[in-house]
C-alpha cells in the first residue's frame, strides 16, 4: 500500500496547519484512494503552534492578560506530558495592534510574562517559550517584568513598559524570577538566527515590520543595548551574540537572559511531539508547505525541516503554497519533486486565501495523480 505523508505548515492569514493537513490529504485520497494517509501538521515554533499541539494532544488553557498596548486580550497555552507552551504571539501578537512608529515604541511583552506565571502555578515543569509574530521590540523587558523582576534606571526607579522606555534602563533585579521559576527549565523555540543588536537584529530586521521608521530603529536598537547591559548588571550572561536572541523582537534575549532558557529548534521540538520521523519512515511519499514558499523557507521553516528529514530517507517531496517565489534551484534544493502556488489557480489573492482548502485539496491531488503516473 502507498504510504503518503502530509505535513504542511500553516497558510497564513488561510488556513492553520491542521486545515491544512486535512485539505492535502483529501486531494490524496481523491489521486489514490487506497493509499495510507498519516496527517502531521507541523510548525516551526511561530505562530500556530499551539494548534499543532493541541492536534498532538495538547490541552488548551485559556485567560486574559494585558495586551501590548495595554488593552486586555485573551490569550492562552498548551499543556502536554507536563509541559507548558507558551506561544508569545497569542499574548502580544502583531494582530492586535496596528503597526506605527509609536507601537513600536510602545509595545510590550507583559502578557507573555502572564501565561508563564500562569503555567508555573499550575504546576508546570517545564516551559517552551515560542516566539514569532510578536508586535513589541523590549528585549523581553515585560515579561520578565510580570514575573517579579526590576526593570530600573539610574536611579533605581522602573522604567515603565515598551522598547522605546529602554533607553533609560541601567540596571536590573532578577533574583523574584529565579525564585518564581525555583528550578523550572526553560527553553526558547526558534529557528531563526538574528543577535539582539546590529544590522541583523531585533529593531532592524523586525521593527520595520511593527511601524519602526528608521528613527524608531535607531533608538529600539540603542535601547536593546542598554538592556542587554543592564541585564549583565544583574547577573545575567551578555546575550548579545547569542545566535538568535532578536527573535520575537529580543523576547528569546530575555528568556535567555532571565530565565535561563536554552534555545532549541522550533521546528525540531515541534516535529518531535507529531511524529514526523516515525511517520516518514517507510514512506513513499511527503507532501508539506506553507503560505509562501520563498528564501526564508530555506533556513529553519517548516518545508526544509521536512526536505532534511525525507531526504535521506529517499522520500520525494510536493510542494504546495499559497505562492512560491524560489526557482527551480532553490525547490531543487529541497528535493522538490512537484510543486505548486495556490496563486497561480485564482483569480486573485483574496480569491485564493478564500478558497485556499478547495484550491489546496484540487492541486494537491493533480501533483499526486502527475507522481504516480511516473
Amino acid at each position: 500500500m502507498t504510504r503518503v505523508v502530509v505535513a504542511p505548515d500553516k497558510f497564513k492569514g488561510s488556513l492553520t496547519a491542521v486545515e491544512a493537513a486535512e485539505a492535502i490529504a483529501l486531494g490524496v485520497r481523491d489521486a489514490l484512494p487506497d493509499a495510507e494517509i498519516v496527517s502531521c501538521p507541523v510548525a516551526d515554533g511561530g505562530e500556530g503552534t499551539l494548534e499543532v499541539l493541541e492536534a498532538a494532544g495538547a490541552r488548551i488553557v485559556r485567560l486574559t492578560v494585558r495586551g501590548p498596548l495595554e488593552e486586555p486580550v485573551q490569550a492562552r497555552y498548551a499543556v502536554l506530558d507536563g509541559t507548558a507552551y507558551v506561544e508569545s504571539a497569542r499574548a502580544c501578537g502583531i494582530e492586535f495592534v496596528e503597526p506605527s512608529p509609536a507601537t513600536a515604541l510602545a509595545a510590550h511583552t507583559w502578557g507573555v510574562g502572564e501565561l508563564l506565571a500562569d503555567a508555573l502555578v499550575h504546576g508546570a515543569k517545564r516551559l517552551v517559550l515560542t516566539v514569532g509574530g510578536t508586535a513589541s521590540t523590549d528585549g523581553g523587558a515585560g515579561m520578565l517584568s510580570a514575573l517579579g523582576a526590576g526593570v530600573l534606571d539610574a536611579f533605581g526607579a522602573p522604567v515603565g513598559l515598551g522598547g522605546g522606555t529602554l533607553k533609560r534602563v541601567a540596571s536590573t533585579e532578577l533574583a523574584p524570577v529565579r525564585e518564581r521559576l525555583d528550578g523550572v527549565p526553560v527553553a526558547v523555540a526558534t529557528d531563526v538566527t538574528n543577535p539582539l543588536l546590529g544590522p541583523e537584529g531585533a529593531a532592524a530586521v523586525f521593527g520595520p515590520q511593527k511601524g519602526a521608521g528608521p528613527a524608531e530603529v535607531a533608538l529600539l536598537d540603542e535601547a536593546l543595548g542598554r538592556w542587554a547591559h543592564a541585564l549583565q548588571v544583574g547577573g545575567a550572561p551578555d546575550v548579545t551574540r547569542v545566535p538568535g536572541a532578536g527573535a520575537g523582537g529580543g523576547v528569546a534575549a530575555g528568556a535567555i537572559a532571565g530565565l535561563g532558557a536554552a534555545v532549541e529548534s522550533g521546528f525540531d521540538l515541534i516535529a518531535g511531539l507529531t511524529g514526523v520521523d516515525e511517520a516518514l519512515d517507510g514512506a513513499d511519499l511527503v507532501i508539506t508547505g506553507e503560505g509562501s514558499l520563498d528564501e526564508q523557507s530555506l533556513n529553519g521553516k517548516a518545508p526544509a525541516g521536512i526536505a532534511d528529514r525525507a531526504r535521506p530517507r529517499g522520500v520525494p517531496l510536493i510542494a504546495l503554497a499559497g505562492r512560491i517565489e524560489l526557482g527551480p534551484e532553490g525547490l531543487a534544493r529541497l528535493g522538490v519533486v512537484g510543486s505548486s502556488a495556490l496563486i497561480d489557480h485564482a483569480p486573485s489573492l483574496e480569491h485564493a486565501r478564500k478558497h485556499a482548502a478547495e484550491l489546496l485539496r484540487a492541486r494537491a491531488a493533480e501533483l499526486v495523480r502527475a507522481w504516480w503516473a511516473r
